[in-house]
Formats: C-alpha cells, structure tokens, sequence
C-alpha cells in the first residue's frame, strides 16, 4: 500500500512537472520580443532628390529588417550651403517633400520620425523665415505630431572654427508637444541643440515619454566633446531610452557633422553607433520592461521634490 502511495505521488509530480513545462513554453510563445527601432544616419547635401532617394533606401533596408519605425536626422531634406540657399529649398508642409515621405511610410507600412524638416513659417511670404519641424508620420500615412524646434543654435567659437545662427532665418518654436504612441512607445520630440536643455527632456518625461529622440546634425567639434555624453545625461535623468539619428560626413565645403547616431537605455548604456564615417542603418530593440524596471528601482521622479523648491536661491 505504502509503495503504491509513493508510486502514485510520483506520477502525479511528474505530470505536474510536464504541465509546468508546457505551459512555460507557451508563456515564451505567446510574449512578443520587444519592437525594433531604425536609426538612419546620412549625408545630406542641397541635392533635394537625391537626399530623398537615399533616405528611402535606408527606411527600406530598416523595415527590411523588421523596423516598426525608423528615424531620420535633422536636415534629412538637405543641408544648404547658404541662408539664401536654405531658404529657396523650403517647403510647406503639403509640399513635395512631406508628400513623398507620407507615401513611403503608407507602402511600407512603417512609421518615421523626419527629425529636422525646413518648414515655411506662417508669414513666409512677408518674413521669409522658416521652422525646423520634427514630423511624425504614422505607417497609414498621416501627419499625427510636428514639433518645431525651441532652442536654436546661435553659437560662435572662433576657437574651434564653429559660427552658426540659426536664428538668423529659423523661427523659434512656440511650445513642446505631448509625446507619441507609437509603435515603440511613447515618443518625446526634441531637435540637436535642444538636447542641451534638461528642463525640456524632463519635462517631456513628466508627460509620460518612454524614449526621448534628438535627431541632430551635431558639428565635429561639439561633437566629440559633448555628443555621447549629453545623450547619456538626458536617458539617465529621464530614466527613458534615447534615440539620436544623426548627419555624418562633409555636406558641402562649408560644413561637416560629426554622426554616431546613438541608441540609449534607460540605464545610459549605449546600445548602439553607428560610427562616424558613413551612411548607416542601425536596429535597436526597445524594450519597455527596462523603462518601468529602472523607474522602480531606482524612483528619481519620486524623489523631486516639488518646483518652489529648486527656486528657493532666487
């Protein structure tokens, strides 16, 4: 009899043994791997078109590789060699350009951050000034976020060969915007030279942003000095994944960005460069359990204390 027990408890320990078994593969079965982000980096030129086709070849290459967005760098329309030659190549929002690019993410049916478009201003007829907007296009091929940039760069560094102002022909833009559900996340917007700007990446963090992305043509020499290192700083104090498209390489004799795109964990890990040489496609996964596992280990947004208080010294 006591044989038979044991027998039995036996059997009964081994068939709960193979149900466990089963259904943990069906649990790894049924979870789906994290979604895929591309980061492209190019070298655009005042060459309109051809910026355009290179652009659809590395979107193609990302979805390719099972991208469910991918995201392109400031001034993937073009880098103009002058402010006249800037401001002659700008377009609206309905132009040739945006329209192209709503038909590629429709036919592959993937969404794309067009990280620095040069956008007539609302006075484009009187003022001749124009915003560098940051469009999101769904994979249906609607417009569904346009940021324009906030802090522009007006910087002279006789030292380091470096005098841009942007202002001179860009409008500021007048506010943030919420952050994207996308297939990814939830996306904050930012423009290059905002991601100096803590304020604004903690403030697109409180809005509920899971990745924050600075599409960029960074020049060489701020580049190496600061490029990594800020993008690091904003995922680390947002807790949130960066994704940074960049320029590379010599866009006409008059200027040169720095590249190495780079993707982010919340952790500051870099994930992902793509060198600072050529054109390149990058495929990170965005794994959101890592959003919600560093923010609960470690409770920095817990741990703010309120807005009075960092204006206390004024």
């Amino acid at each position: 009899m006591f044989s038979w027990v044991l027998g039995s408890c036996a059997k009964h320990l081994a068939s709960l043994a193979r149900l466990r078994h089963k259904t943990t593969q069906l649990n790894r079965m049924s979870t789906s791997p994290p979604p895929l982000a591309a980061i492209c980096q190019l070298t655009a030129t005042p060459n309109k078109e051809a910026n355009f086709s290179i652009c659809k070849k590395l979107v193609e290459e990302a979805k390719e590789k099972g991208a469910s967005m991918a995201f392109l760098p400031e001034g993937f329309d073009y880098i103009g060699s002058s402010r006249e030659e800037t401001l002659s190549l700008s377009e609206s929002l309905a132009g040739d350009t945006i329209a192209g690019y709503i038909k590629v993410a429709r036919q592959l049916d993937v969404w794309l951050s067009l990280g620095g478009f040069h956008e007539q201003g609302p006075e484009w007829e009187r003022e001749k000034r124009i915003y560098n907007s940051h469009i999101i296009i769904n994979n249906k091929g609607d417009i569904v976020s346009v940021y324009r940039k906030s802090h522009l760069f007006d910087v002279k560094l006789p030292e380091k060969g470096i005098s841009l102002m942007e202002s001179d022909f860009t409008l500021p833009g007048p506010s943030l915007v919420s952050p994207v559900q996308t297939p990814i996340g939830k996306v904050g917007l930012g423009i290059c030279y905002d991601l100096r700007f803590s304020e604004l990446s903690l403030a697109l963090q409180r809005s509920g942003a899971e990745i924050l992305t600075y599409p960029s043509a960074f020049t060489v020499a701020t580049g190496a000095a600061h490029w990594e290192v800020l993008l690091r700083a904003r995922a680390i104090e947002t807790q949130c994944f960066v994704l940074a498209a960049a320029q590379v390489g010599q866009h006409h004799e008059k200027r040169a960005s720095y590249g190495h795109s780079l993707a982010v964990d919340p952790w500051g890990e870099v994930l992902a460069d793509c060198g600072g040489e050529s054109p390149a496609v990058v495929l990170v996964e965005v794994d959101l359990d890592k959003v919600r596992r560093t923010r609960k280990n470690m409770p920095v947004q817990q741990h703010r204390r309120e807005t009075a208080f960092y204006h206390s010294l004024e």
